[in-house]
């Protein structure tokens, strides 16, 4: 698959180094010879130097032999010229990346669909509802749901005082309510991805992925040993367009005070939001935070555009009590080390916009896809479009890869966790998840 790129900036490099395992054609464009020497180095890619919204550099890319074209710059405009000329050129998709959030609204969405631009992807709209999902269901580290919420993806850290802890997870569903429908589909352990089985025992410190349906998420608090926990007032730290982005999407459900040290931008901020208390302040000064009520926060949100800055302050809001920290970084290595450094979440906008952006790209049938903070590893919604031998043979007669599981089955309105007698249908929407090394048999199973 020939696939063009436009941007070799986080987004663009993280697309370009998950496709070049794959053995994708990759053409990466982008103005700074510097970061392509980069990713020439160390991608199996070919660079391209110039800008991406010249006809002249598509040609050069072969564009009109692209099956996907990526507009991915840090320019909107270029994004957006990019994917409009590559469609007429004669690529057969394209997607762009946008600042402007009044350009996701359908009608929009529908103009640019009739220049040429097939989809549009904002990062920080999509990190938002993503801070948004995880403040909701705050005693979870990680929170996705498919389908509207008929199945969720849960992320749970077990802790010294959880009833799991030490259980082999054979005991564990003998114990369980039999409507309790609960299926861990993978274990993180420090650095390592456990997928789980009947004889896996659980650790403390161990943060557990689980598969439940909507109804049984109090349950499942319950189960781990942890009680529902609402979240009324909630600090952000940073007023940068993605501490503007979630204030606005939280400040009409909880009390949110937004903490920004220049005043030029606190100004833009109280323009902006409608029930938010905007504080003019540093993010360094323990003393300010807490006399603008820190010890009374549920949740914590650290937005600046400082990786470390966002780490020790919500590790100083977890030491003066405050239930749930969520902090942004910019270097996705941090991701992997959340879990054991005491912040709940740490998140990246740009892998949370690459994740949005690989299900164009996967073959079979695929209606969303994400991963989960620190694991290497992949959750994908496939749909069973056609009759093949998915559906003509119980799940445990598939040859599934040992790297890979089936985690749950939407059927119409009907959520279901499957077990291996369990028989896909026609229509079926299949949620699994997959280490790397499963990715290429899945997608022979489900093409």
């Amino acid at each position: 698959m020939k696939i063009v790129i436009a941007g070799a900036g986080d987004i663009g490099f993280h697309l370009a180094e998950l496709l070049s395992f794959e053995k994708q054609d990759i053409v990466l464009i982008d103005t700074n010879q510097e970061v392509l020497d980069y990713a020439a180095t160390h991608l199996d890619v070919m660079t391209l130097r110039g800008d991406a919204s010249s006809i002249d550099i598509l040609r050069q890319a072969d564009v009109n032999r692209a099956r996907l074209v990526l507009a991915v710059t840090t320019s909107e405009k270029t994004n957006l010229v990019t994917a409009i000329l590559a469609k007429k050129m004669g690529a057969r998709q394209t997607i762009a990346r946008v600042s402007n959030h009044e350009y996701l609204e359908d009608s929009q969405r529908e103009t640019f669909r009739e220049l040429g631009v097939d989809s549009l992807i904002s990062p920080v709209l999509l990190a938002g509802e993503e801070i948004r999902r995880l403040i909701r269901e705050c005693s979870f580290t990680d929170h996705f749901a498919f389908e509207d919420g008929k199945i969720n993806l849960i992320g749970v850290t077990l802790d010294e005082y959880s009833p799991l802890v030490n259980q082999q997870l054979f005991n564990i569903d003998d114990e369980q309510d039999t409507d309790l429908n609960l299926r861990p589909i993978a274990i993180l352990r420090g650095h390592r991805t456990i997928i789980p089985r009947g004889q896996t025992i659980l650790r403390r410190g161990d943060h557990v992925y689980f598969i439940t349906k909507k109804k049984n998420m109090e349950k499942l608090n319950n189960l781990i040993g942890k009680q529902k926990y609402k979240v009324k007032n909630v600090m952000i730290l940073g007023g940068t367009p993605l501490g503007l982005a979630t204030a606005k999407q939280l400040e009409n459900e909880y009390n949110i005070t937004v903490i920004e040290s220049d005043k030029e931008r606190c100004k833009v901020l109280a323009e902006q939001l409608n029930n938010s208390l905007i504080i003019n302040g540093d993010a360094s000064n323990i003393d300010l935070l807490v006399e603008e009520g820190l010890n009374n926060m549920d949740a914590f949100v650290a937005l600046s555009s400082n990786s470390e800055t966002n780490i020790i302050a919500s590790l100083t809001a977890k030491n003066h009590g405050v239930y749930k920290t969520i902090a942004q970084v910019e270097n996705k290595e941090y991701i992997h080390i959340s879990q054991n450094i005491g912040v709940d979440t740490l998140i990246n906008k740009k892998l949370i916009a690459a994740n949005n952006i690989f299900r164009f790209i996967r073959k079979g049938k695929v209606e969303a896809i994400t991963s989960l903070h620190g694991v290497d590893a992949e959750v994908i919604e496939y749909l069973i479009h056609k009759s093949n031998k998915t559906t003509r043979k119980p799940l445990k007669d598939l040859h599934f890869p040992d790297t890979a599981l089936i985690g749950g089955v939407i059927r119409g309105e009907e959520a279901l966790i499957p077990d291996g007698e369990f028989q896909l249908q026609l229509n079926d929407k299949v949620i699994v998840f997959a280490l790397p090394e499963a990715i290429d048999k899945l997608e022979q199973l489900f093409h």
